[in-house]
């Protein structure tokens, strides 16, 4: 259990932040720039789901989502085997969680229709607010494997497959939002030159 009495611990004041594992490593540094940028995502889906509610399902999917996400920011903030969490177990994201994350995907993709085009991110609200978090995503899964190609570094290999599908998801649930695709902003090569 996570207990937070107090915000602030004044630790950070130099420019470092601590890992699950107690290491202190630079603000900037690439694993806490990789579960930094989960973190937007998970706000952005926050914001998404203001406009999700009439979709009980897809809000219910979003509402897993974010808290997994924390759980995949907990398996990056513990480098290889070094640190264990709660209860002496290291948090880790599971095939499971990954196995039910395509399961979504293929269940939201049954009732669009096929695309014809490369879809610009607008139409609806949630839509858009959808698109900004897969975009976010794909920039954690880039820092994601640039952390893992590091020497000395690791990445679970789940962690990374959890990120990649989300992405998927997230461009399928903004066309939901779209009226199962009908009102896609879809692009139109050279209108305007």
């Amino acid at each position: 259990m996570v207990v937070l009495n107090r915000i602030y611990t004044r630790t950070g004041d130099d420019g470092t932040t601590a890992l699950g594992s107690g290491e202190r490593r630079k603000k900037y540094d690439l694993r806490v720039s990789a579960y930094g940028t989960l973190d937007e995502v998970n706000a952005a889906l926050g914001l998404a789901r203001l406009y999700t509610g009439a979709d009980r399902a897809l809000d219910a999917a979003l509402a897993r989502i974010q808290n997994d996400l924390f759980d995949v920011e907990a398996d990056l903030c513990m480098p290889s085997e070094k640190g264990k969490g709660p209860g002496g177990a290291r948090l880790t994201v599971t095939s499971a969680q990954v196995g039910w994350l395509e399961g979504e995907i293929d269940r939201l993709n049954a009732d669009l229709a096929p695309l014809k085009s490369f879809i610009l991110p607008g139409g609806s609200a949630a839509a858009a607010y959808l698109h900004l978090a897969r975009t976010v995503c794909r920039r954690g899964e880039r820092l994601m494997v640039e952390l893992r190609d590091q020497p000395g570094e690791s990445v679970t290999p789940e962690a990374l497959q959890y990120v990649n599908r989300l992405s998927d998801f997230l461009f399928v649930a903004s066309r939901c939002m779209n009226h199962n695709g009908a009102t896609d902003v879809l692009w139109a090569p050279g209108q305007n030159r």
